[in-house]
């Protein structure tokens, strides 16, 4: 802080001179100790500038039986995958109490490089809260894919002195790391000293330290506790996520209790979440409340919801409420219910817009699909072994298991003759390359018909599953004519299309019509037998990103990420 600014500050915590806002008798909760205790909060310039009794302020905000909260912080997300304008997204979550948010924007990155981190950037700067930028550390994830550009070490210097930038996003490639590859260790090097953050599902013991050795300090991809447990033994950060399909809070918390262990280096993130999601149960408010459901103490839920992630980041100035921390607050009538009453960002309560801004999109981002229609006959699949690799989708996860079917020898797989598999295909949308696979998938579980999306991690291909060869052409010329977006085709005729314009990842029609259209196909998916546990689009979204165990398919085939025995099934 400078001098100048001192100057005027300290006049209010001395009570010289009035503040811009006053909370008045609050039950303030301390981050610091755990505990709450009652004062009162002075707010000038959008700083915290005193706590105690007796400060005069221009308004005054009562509140007497309530609480006062530091603002959440959200540990890891992209804002691509709410699928609306970054902008709405922030505005919306930003009313659940979430007033900083720290964005991977590789997603877009993987559709168009440096620009879609500058339309991220361009998109967040005047947002009612703290947006943050990791740069994407894997564009391409693995050497395998085929995304739309490259972003290298050099490609990154550029951004270096942004203030907004905090360090490296999550490093999927992990065996880059472990293999010293020449240009990820020039990234891991070129953000040294900041933040590093960390993607690294199921590795074994050594490897696991072997990664931690390079200065990686954070992952989001635990699913379950005793993993959490081997990273945090690492002297890694856990991201708790609890987003619209990976959902791994409950399992990761209850073995917080059961372990009885400290919650310094667990703090909560979204990583994938839909706004209609957001809307229905709320931010990160939804991880506290469901982790104090869960018994988790309310000082430990409402710490990981702020002052450990600020700590993680070296955000000094947030995740407190303490002289000197930024004025991110929210007043909540009940803790544990987290029933929220007002949020404030920089002393400046947040008011729910009738219509968000929402600013223009370059023209060039909104033309990012590029491949030829296809026929039926192109998801043609002739079974030629006696044994076939499937696809197992599991519900609640976006792992997937390798199984081993026994099917009859065909030219072409009809999965109308085996109701329990269905067919997936990857094509390659960027370059109109014509690279294109097909494969089977077991638990998905759609019957006559097809669904179809651009949004793939993290290449952002088309990926598309249906039990129907026709109605899967149909799906995939639907988003080659909207250029890009979700679409549900059944017997032979398009539904409905949610159309994604923007690199096919993310729409500027308002949030009121993704909601609307997002909630018609997924009732209509669900009655063609798409099982209740799994979200229909966000689970078809990672079926081709190679980077997560076991099997997954690429618009260059099948893909083996971890070698394990596999499940035989006869059919």
């Amino acid at each position: 802080m400078n001098r100048n600014l001192y100057s005027k500050l300290s006049k209010v915590c001395l009570k010289e001179s009035p503040a811009d806002l006053v909370f008045k008798d609050a039950n303030i909760f301390d981050v610091y100790t755990g505990s709450f205790y009652r004062g009162d909060v002075a707010v000038k310039q959008g700083y915290i500038v005193g706590i105690g009794q007796g400060f005069t302020g221009n308004e005054t905000v009562h509140c007497k039986g309530k609480y006062l909260f530091p603002g959440f912080i959200d540990a890891h997300l992209h804002l691509e995958s709410t699928m609306v304008s970054p902008n709405e997204l922030i505005s919306t979550a930003a009313l659940c109490g979430t007033t900083s948010f720290i964005v991977d924007p590789h997603e877009a990155c993987n559709v168009a490089g440096a620009a879609g981190i500058d339309y991220i950037l361009q998109q967040s700067e005047k947002s009612p809260a703290n947006v943050y930028v990791m740069l994407p550390s894997c564009v391409p994830s693995t050497v395998i894919d085929d995304n739309g550009a490259s972003f290298l070490a050099k490609d990154m210097h550029s951004y270096l002195e942004n203030p907004r930038i905090l360090g490296l996003g999550e490093v999927m490639d992990a065996q880059s790391v472990l293999r010293i590859n020449p240009e990820m260790w020039d990234k891991l090097e070129s953000l040294s000293g900041k933040a590093l953050d960390g993607h690294a599902p199921f590795l074994e013991k050594e490897a696991l330290q072997a990664y931690a050795l390079s200065g990686i300090r954070t992952d989001h991809e635990a699913v379950d506790f005793p993993y959490a447990l081997e990273q945090v033994r690492c002297g890694m950060h856990v991201h708790v996520r609890e987003g619209s399909a990976a959902r791994n809070l409950e399992a990761i918390v209850k073995g917080i209790l059961k372990e009885q262990i400290d919650t310094r280096s667990f703090s909560f993130c979204t990583d994938d979440k839909h706004i209609e999601d957001i809307l229905e149960e709320g931010h990160i408010s939804h991880s506290i409340r469901k982790a104090i459901a869960l018994e988790l103490p309310i000082k430990d839920a409402y710490q990981m919801a702020s002052i450990n992630t600020a700590n993680c980041y070296h955000l000094e100035h947030l995740g407190a409420i303490s002289p000197g921390k930024q004025a991110d607050l929210v007043l909540i009538s009940d803790p544990k219910k987290v029933d929220i009453l007002s949020v404030y960002h920089k002393g400046k309560r947040i008011e729910k817009e009738e219509k968000i801004f929402i600013p223009r999109c370059p023209k060039d981002l909104k033309k990012t699909v590029h491949c030829s229609p296809l026929k039926a006959e192109d998801f043609h699949l002739p079974v030629l072994r006696r044994i076939s690799n499937v696809i197992g989708i599991m519900e609640g996860q976006i792992t997937t298991e390798r199984l081993q079917v026994s099917f009859r020898r065909t030219s072409n797989f009809d999965p109308t003759e085996y109701p329990e598999y269905q067919k997936i295909a990857a094509i390659e949308r960027h370059l109109g390359s014509g690279k294109m696979a097909v494969a089977i998938c077991h638990g998905y579980n759609i019957h006559q018909g097809a669904v179809a999306s651009s949004v793939s991690h993290d290449s952002h291909n088309i990926i598309v599953v249906g039990d129907s060869d026709l109605d899967m052409s149909i799906a995939v010329n639907e988003l080659i004519r909207s250029q890009g977006g979700y679409t549900v085709v059944s017997q032979g005729k398009v539904f409905e299309t949610l159309p994604l314009p923007i690199m096919g990842l993310m729409t500027d029609c308002g949030y009121e019509e993704v909601g609307k259209s997002l909630r018609k196909m997924k009732k209509k998916l669900h009655e063609m037998g798409v099982p209740i546990g799994i979200d229909p689009f966000i689970t078809l979204s990672f079926m081709a990103l190679p980077v997560i165990p076991e099997i997954r398919i690429t618009p260059r085939g099948i893909c083996l990420i971890k070698e394990t025995k596999p499940r035989l099934i006869k059919s």
